[in-house]
């Protein structure tokens, strides 16, 4: 995924996949695509890979170490 929305969120009682779909609901909200991939910090996913069902459709989520902790980048998986 070369572009994306970078989203915050990082209060603790929320769960990961809540958190995935109030920003996948941004996302199609304001750009009018629907996101199908979202990366996190490993800490986030416990360490096992993890697809979350959004309201739109499903948003694939995998970890990257170059991504912050409460951080959610989330956008479109690059097809090619």
């Amino acid at each position: 995924m070369n572009v994306g929305m970078l989203w915050f969120d990082n209060d603790p009682r929320t769960a990961l996949k809540d958190k995935v779909e109030r920003a996948a609901d941004y996302y199609r909200r304001k750009y009018g695509r629907i996101p199908d991939l979202c990366l996190v910090h490993p800490a986030m996913l416990g360490g096992h890979p993890e697809q979350v069902l959004g309201r739109g459709g499903k948003v694939a989520v995998r970890s990257n170490r170059a991504i912050l902790p409460g951080h959610l980048w989330i956008g479109e998986d690059d097809k090619n």
